[in-house]
């Protein structure tokens, strides 16, 4: 097996260019996961009492889950301004600009004086600070997932992208912990200065993520687009793939709901219940862990046996367990707590985040992939964005009944998997435009590509 992957036009391409590919996106994959993960963490635990104080615990929660909610609602915006970009300028162009944006917004959050210091200023900048950071989230998604899948061979799509996909966990695993690291202050130093701490390390992770990108080349697929001069298609070419587009929107919805709800209304939920924020988080941290290795599996099984069967075999297993799942946040028992978070973090949302990146790149044509892929990812993130603060509410109204809000994360993922298992399977399909391009890759006895997928 030779050390470098062909390309379209039979030359080779150094292994260490797909390599640089998967660590860009998996770095930035890691970012945004950490952004949103530590900011969902602060909305159910620091943000109530900061941001709201002139309101009672609960309303403070659920305006705190609100701002969070905001974010989700911008990332649609996000993903049809980079989407678009990304299909008219180019992937790599994309990459550079939302990596930067989301270490501002996320840093400059760590900077931010609070309600006490300056009155309803405070919240107001919180928000607007979010509303970046979902801009900017919503086009980093779309971008790392494509300058995998369209450098690397059909074959292997599914465990290249599950390995940038791991990125989720790993990004996951760092602000949990981080934020379970500061929670251990004591609460006058946590509220004061402590909370600030993980925010501003995000300035860190991102000049990482910048070093990373300006070493990589444009997709291949991209540049073989330009090369043949077409006309650019503008956003009305979406119209004529609305049926694809709204298989990906349900697709998404698992995945974005998963680290929505259960990694910040289900910490606020076990957390109330007693137990205390640092073996929460410690367990979910433990629990993410495992998922970043779990992850790019399911992704090479997905390229063994069908993107359909493992996506919907996960998405179900989240509707069995979710009520299970929030009776052991509420038992009590610290051993429950971290064997409910392993079970369904490391072994049953995994195989769906490992396989939604290369399913939604095998629904579009290259001219519209990048604005396709973002759009139905960040539109379904809009209604995982306000699963949490509609939880809070059913809890409330409800009298902390569990039913409804057991209902309403099950429904989203039964409709999720029956989309999914209507469509047709594409593992293995080609993303050329060029069919003698394909052919060349797909004969290529290779691990990877760099411009015939």
């Amino acid at each position: 097996m030779s050390a470098d992957a062909g390309t379209n036009a039979g030359q080779q391409v150094p292994q260490k260019e797909i390599r640089r590919v998967v660590a860009s996106s998996f770095i930035g994959t890691a970012i945004e996961t950490y952004d949103f993960i530590l900011y969902g963490s602060a909305a159910a635990l620091i943000f109530g009492p900061l941001f709201f104080a002139n309101l009672s615990p609960a309303l403070a929660t659920i305006a705190s889950f609100a701002t969070l909610a905001t974010g989700y609602l911008a990332r649609p915006l996000g993903g049809l301004l980079f989407g678009y970009l990304g299909d008219r300028l180019g992937r790599r162009w994309v990459l550079m600009t939302t990596v930067i944006l989301m270490g501002a917004g996320t840093g400059l959050i760590g900077l931010l004086p609070t309600q006490a210091q300056i009155g309803v200023a405070a919240p107001i900048l919180l928000v607007a600070l979010r509303v970046i950071q979902g801009i900017a989230h919503g086009g980093e998604w779309g971008g790392g997932v494509l300058m995998i899948a369209e450098f690397v061979e059909p074959r292997k799509r599914g465990m290249y992208t599950g390995l940038g996909q791991g990125g989720l966990s790993a990004g996951a695993v760092i602000a949990t912990l981080v934020m379970a690291l500061v929670t251990t202050l004591p609460e006058d130093q946590l509220f004061s200065w402590g909370w600030r701490m993980p925010f501003l390390f995000s300035f860190v992770l991102v000049a990482l993520g910048i070093y990373l990108r300006l070493r990589i080349d444009e997709s291949p697929l991209f540049l073989e687009m330009e090369k043949r001069a077409e006309p650019r298609v503008g956003l009305s070419a979406m119209l004529g793939h609305l049926r694809p587009l709204g298989r990906g929107i349900l697709a998404s919805l698992p995945p974005t709901m998963s680290a929505a709800f259960f990694g910040t209304f289900a910490v606020g939920y076990a957390v109330q219940a007693g137990n205390s924020r640092s073996t929460v988080l410690l367990a979910l941290a433990t629990s993410w862990v495992l998922g970043s290795f779990t992850t790019p599996i399911y992704g090479m099984l997905s390229d063994r046996v069908g993107r359909r069967p493992v996506f919907v075999a996960s998405v179900v297993g989240v509707a069995i367990l979710t009520y299970p799942f929030m009776l052991a946040m509420k038992s009590g028992s610290t051993v429950l707590l971290f064997v409910a978070f392993i079970v369904l973090f490391s072994f049953v949302t995994p195989a769906s985040q490992g396989t939604v990146a290369s399913l939604l790149s095998e629904l579009f044509p290259t001219e519209l992939r990048s604005t396709g892929v973002s759009l139905s990812y960040q539109l379904a993130a809009v209604a995982a964005g306000f699963t949490p603060v509609v939880s809070a509410s059913l809890l409330a109204a409800s009298a902390g009944r569990l039913g409804w809000v057991v209902a309403l994360i099950s429904g989203m993922c039964v409709v999720a998997a029956v989309a999914v298992w209507r469509g047709r399977e594409s593992a293995g399909s080609s993303l050329a435009e060029d069919p003698a391009s394909a052919v060349v890759v797909e004969q290529a006895d290779l691990p990877a590509t760099r411009a015939t997928t």
